[in-house]
This record gives structure tokens, C-alpha cells and sequence, in this order.
């Protein structure tokens, strides 16, 4: 039985509640960012550089952190996101999109004491509302133009000199309003690991992007992501994860008339799209079902359903005590 606390924070341009934030964890990510050497990390220069290129959108933003951060060099570093230390999670996400309004549900499986736990309300390019991680960065979100965008992890070995997949996220957020939009910013960024992100938009267009640091990414017009990339490349990380049974789960839920937006959103509070692998840093810490087009969203947990939307943002804590859950809660 594990109790942690989710918040939801607003601050429309990141200021002293994000630096108390980032007061807070950064000894966390100091000591993430050094694990392997400090050799290990790429330069100030070559950070700001690459972010600088691939991402001018974000300078701004990137600028006030770093200064709320206190200017020092280690956290300008670690901030940028450019070839961070490699992270695995696993999760599952799909889209149900029969009733007009395209809704995207995950699971988000990984280390409860590595996890913030914080969704935040912002509006640095375009009010976006999303799950934080590595402080700026997200897991998944919405924007005001009706985009939402989730994540999961490839499956694959490969590392590269690339963006952490956080940072992307938010980019992608703040910058794009339609898939067309996300697939031409996927295009032309270099990236650390290989994730798959699970994109909706405002028409009811999806795509499931597979991206690595070794090859050119793959979109499919596929609602659903778990943690392969078309096929199977890491066996072992599969089996742990059940990924090819997550799969297959989504897709029969969504290939079934008779599942609705409710029925579909509770599936991912039972096994095997709910994980409890907890002790194995997969374990199921949150869904999100997210209706981009209402500005609205939902985190769920097998006794709670916290409400929030662009419309409706309101400050506070919810404790959840992680563990095996008894009964589903209806979510539509």
C-alpha cells in the first residue's frame, strides 16, 4: 500500500510556484542527471545550442526557468532536456472516437519515487494543461486548439543525441494545433530514446508516431500505443510488460460496438491495462482521459475521478493509496 499525493498547479507564465517546485526536486534530478558522470552530459553551450535550433519556440520559457532556477549551470543543463540520462516506463493509451468528440485514455506504469505527480495549467505559447515531468516537460496534454498527445515507451535499446521525450511533449503542445502540424515537428527533431506518442486532434485525426534515435520515425493511423514499435525488438522487456497483451486489449475494446467512452475508460483500471508491478518501476499510477476538443480531463484512479479542463482548473491534492484496486469507477 503506497500513498502518494497528486497536485494540480496553475501559473499562466512560469514563476515562484514552479521555482518552489523546482526547490524542491532539484537535488532529485541533480542526482539523476549526474549518475553517470558529468562528462556524461552534454555542455551548456551545446545544450542551449540544440534547443536553440530545434526548438526556438520554447527559448523564452527555456530563459525563465533557468533563471527561476537560479542560472546555474547544471540546472540549464538538465533543463534543456538535450541527450539526458535514459529512463524506461511502460504504459498503454488508445483512442475512442465515436461519439464527435475523440477521447484519449492512458495509463501511465512507472516508479511511484521517481514520478512528480503534478498537472499543471500554463499558458507559455498556448494554454496547455498536462502531467509534468523533468519540471517543464509532460507525459501527456492538451492544448487550447483542441491537440492532445501521450506517451509511451518504444521498446527498443537504441540511445541517441536527442531530446528527452518531456520536452518534446510540451514543445509539441505549445507549437501544434492538428496531427498534420505534430508530424512535420516530429520529422525534423533528433531524440535520446525511442517512445511512441499517441496524438489526437480537433477533427478526430489520429496518429501513432513511433520514434527512435536510430531511424527515421514511422506514423501509422493507429488509435492505440503500448511498448513496441510494430513489432517486438526487446523480449524480455515485452514479456515484463505484457506490451503485445496490453495491445491486443485496447484494440478488441475499441474493435467492440458495444464498448461506449465509459466502458472504455474503465477497461484501463483492470489487468492487464492496470499493472501493479509497483516494486518493478511499472506499476499503473494514474489514467487520464482527456476530450481535447471540451478543453476537458480526468485522472482516475480505481476509487477517484478528479475533474479539470481549461474551464475549470482549480488548484489542490488528491492522496491515492496505490494498490491492487477492487472495483472500477465509471469515467466516461
Amino acid at each position: 500500500m503506497l500513498p502518494f499525493t497528486f497536485r494540480a498547479l496553475e501559473e499562466v507564465e512560469l514563476g515562484p510556484i514552479w521555482q518552489a517546485e523546482f526547490e524542491q526536486r532539484w537535488p532529485h534530478y541533480k542526482t539523476w542527471f549526474l549518475r553517470e558522470g558529468e562528462a556524461a552530459r552534454p555542455s551548456y553551450a551545446t545544450s542551449v545550442r540544440m534547443l536553440r535550433a530545434h526548438m526556438p519556440e520554447l527559448m523564452p520559457a527555456y530563459e525563465q526557468v533557468v533563471e527561476l532556477a537560479g542560472g546555474g549551470d547544471l540546472a540549464a543543463r538538465m533543463l534543456s532536456l538535450y541527450k539526458p540520462p535514459p529512463y524506461l516506463a511502460a504504459c498503454s493509451q488508445g483512442v475512442w472516437s465515436r461519439d464527435g468528440s475523440p477521447l484519449l485514455v492512458r495509463n501511465y506504469d512507472y516508479a511511484p519515487s521517481r514520478f512528480e505527480g503534478v498537472v499543471w495549467s500554463t499558458n507559455l505559447c498556448k494554454r496547455v494543461i498536462g502531467m509534468s515531468d523533468c519540471l517543464w516537460g509532460l507525459l501527456d496534454g492538451m492544448n487550447e486548439d483542441g491537440l492532445a498527445v501521450s506517451l509511451t515507451f518504444g521498446g527498443r535499446r537504441a540511445l541517441g543525441d536527442g531530446f528527452g521525450i518531456p520536452i518534446v511533449m510540451r514543445y509539441l503542445l505549445e507549437t501544434c494545433s492538428t496531427v498534420d502540424e505534430t508530424r512535420a515537428a516530429l520529422v525534423r527533431l533528433p531524440y535520446s530514446l525511442s517512445h511512441n506518442l499517441t496524438v489526437v486532434d480537433a477533427s478526430g485525426e489520429v496518429v501513432t508516431a513511433y520514434l527512435s534515435p536510430d531511424r527515421e520515425p514511422i506514423f501509422r493511423p493507429f488509435p492505440v500505443a503500448t511498448n513496441h514499435q510494430g513489432i517486438v525488438e526487446w523480449p524480455e522487456q515485452a514479456k515484463a510488460t505484457r506490451t503485445i497483451e496490453r495491445e491486443q486489449t485496447v484494440i478488441g475494446l475499441l474493435d467492440d460496438p458495444s464498448v461506449d467512452a465509459d466502458s472504455f475508460t474503465e477497461s484501463f483500471l483492470r489487468a492487464p491495462l492496470f499493472s501493479t508491478s509497483y516494486a518493478n518501476g511499472f506499476g499503473t499510477l494514474y489514467t487520464a482521459a482527456y476530450r481535447p476538443t471540451l478543453g476537458s480531463m480526468r485522472l482516475i484512479w480505481p476509487t477517484h475521478v478528479w475533474e479539470l479542463g481549461f474551464d475549470r482548473f482549480e488548484a489542490g491534492e488528491h492522496t491515492e493509496v496505490l494498490a491492487e484496486p477492487t472495483f472500477a469507477t465509471s469515467a466516461g
